[in-house]
């Protein structure tokens, strides 16, 4: 079960969340509060997996609140959400530490998968930002985007987009070829791609290799 707590000052905005997950299989809401100051209280009493955390929440800025959870709460993750545009916020929230950005403007699905995937320690954010996070117009030059693979993952990866079959992989690394079809699928889920082709043009655009 995936222990979720809300933090957003708009109650109709809160009870829609708490709505669209209790809907799911496998969350459990905790609570939902307004404030940062409020949030802070809660988690001295409750242990969320996941804190929904809207960006333009009372008191402190999103940005800093998100500081302090990842300061004073190491183990809870964050999953920034806002009604601003994606473009504004989601690079900087990352940067901060968040586990991912969704816009208020997502498809309702697209929470219960950010969620999840948030949950399991992979890094959510939809495959069209990718792609502009990817991309800085002010220099027309790709931008440095880090997503958390270990360093075993980004060498598979990087022998991988040399063209390096699985077998050519595991004798390179000295791996079983069977573990390097599993770093190859842990390598999908956190790119959010289902087949090889997507995953090094996703890659590639995210300069991960």
């Amino acid at each position: 079960m995936i222990k979720v707590l809300i933090a957003d000052n708009h109650p109709i905005v809160r009870m829609g969340v708490i709505n669209v997950l209790e809907s799911a299989s496998g969350f459990e809401v905790l609570d939902d509060v307004s404030t940062t100051s409020e949030l802070f209280e809660k988690l001295k009493d409750v242990s969320p997996d996941v804190v929904m955390l809207e960006m333009d929440i009372p008191e402190i800025n999103g940005i800093a609140t998100l500081r302090k959870v990842k300061k004073e709460y190491p183990n809870v993750k964050v999953l920034m959400y806002s009604g601003q545009s994606e473009d504004v916020y989601a690079l900087s929230t990352i940067r901060a530490g968040a586990f991912g950005y969704l816009s208020k403007a997502s498809d309702i699905d697209y929470i219960i998968s950010a969620v999840r995937k948030v949950a399991e320690g992979n890094m959510f954010i939809t495959n069209e930002l990718a792609q502009r996070l990817a991309f800085d117009e002010g220099t027309q030059k790709p931008r440095r985007f880090f997503r958390k693979l270990s360093t075993r993952e980004v060498e598979v990866l990087k022998m991988l987009a040399s063209g390096k079959r699985n077998k050519d992989v595991a004798i390179g690394l000295n791996l079983n070829e069977k573990t390097v079809s599993t770093y190859k699928a842990r390598l999908m889920k956190k790119l959010n791609v289902d087949n090889m082709v997507d995953l090094l043009q996703q890659a590639k655009a995210l300069e991960l290799y």
